[in-house]
């Protein structure tokens, strides 16, 4: 896999996803063999991120721009726009893709 991937499971029909904004979102993030390496879901919180400016890997910063509230999204991010090269702790190896299962509940931005 060279490309991101954004595929909508459900069309959200509130405010839409812009660069710098702060998310809230619920997200499970699995390697290609299904391993679990993360989820929000099992911390019971959403996950609350600026995006756009580099502060989450750019498979998020490109696959989340004009996802709307309420929708629920798959990003299959290739290890290029992951972590490329590095390992990240004992669950993702490097050169890993990964594959994300995201669901936005808030947009909030500065206007």
């Amino acid at each position: 896999m060279s490309e991101l991937v954004v595929t909508d499971i459900i069309t959200g029909e509130g405010k839409a996803v812009v660069k710098g904004a702060l998310i809230t979102l619920h997200y499970t993030g699995t390697l290609d063999d299904g391993t679990v390496f993360d989820s929000s879901h099992k911390r019971g919180q959403p996950f609350q991120c600026v995006i756009g400016t580099g502060r989450v890997i750019k498979g998020w910063d490109q696959g989340l721009m004009g996802m709307q509230v309420g929708g629920k999204r798959v990003l299959n991010v290739p290890a290029h726009l992951a972590y490329g090269e590095r390992q990240m702790g004992a669950l993702i190896p490097a050169n890993s893709n990964l594959n994300f299962e995201v669901e936005l509940f808030e947009v909030l931005t500065r206007d």
